[in-house]
């Protein structure tokens, strides 16, 4: 057996030859996709929006987008291709997010997330994001709420030091391993 190399996660800028990866995992995520223009028109024309996707070798794992508005940074979406989930990727993204919100001046970062959507909850809460408010019926799907997370001031020294002190932890966590049974994955 000839070892592979260990496999290398890049979070780099969203290009119009990334959409049909992101179509793809937008598809397989979320039971009301983005039509395919959506994101063609936020990345050629949504000065205030910001577009990652995840790339493990040339192979678009995840994405996520964010706007901001003057000192605002909203996270707008997130999606993990299904082979690539539970392997700390829409961590490493939001962290890229978090740090792109301070580089731009942002005071704070915001997002909705489904009521019902334990597991991204408790994520937001670990990178201190705090329950703000509701917008009821939110979701067009099923008409569910949407609860209101914001995170405090993310120059605050305590901010800071949660960040940084993720950011460590998740130096520290193995790289994403190949899906398994999927061979021919670059």
């Amino acid at each position: 057996m000839v070892a592979r190399p260990p496999l290398r996660l890049v979070i780099e800028p969203m290009l119009l030859g990334d959409l049909p990866e992101v179509q793809s995992i937008e598809s397989a995520s979320f039971t009301s996709p983005w039509p395919p223009h959506a994101y063609r028109s936020e990345l050629e024309g949504n000065r205030m929006a910001h577009y990652l996707v995840a790339r493990i070798h040339e192979e678009v794992a995840a994405y996520g987008g964010m706007w901001l508005m003057v000192d605002e940074a909203h996270i707008t979406t997130f999606a993990v291709h299904p082979a690539w989930r539970r392997q700390r990727i829409v961590e490493r993204l939001l962290l890229a997010f978090l740090d792109l919100a301070v580089e731009r001046g942002a005071r704070e970062a915001t997002l909705e997330v489904r009521l019902s959507n334990l597991a991204a909850r408790r994520l937001y809460e670990k990178y201190g994001f705090r329950p703000v408010g509701l917008r009821p019926r939110y979701y067009s799907d099923d008409n569910e709420d949407a609860l209101i997370m914001t995170t405090e001031a993310l120059d605050e020294p305590r901010m800071r030091e949660r960040i940084e002190r993720l950011r460590v932890e998740l130096d520290a966590a193995p790289a994403p391993q190949r899906p398994t049974g999927d061979g021919d994955r670059a």
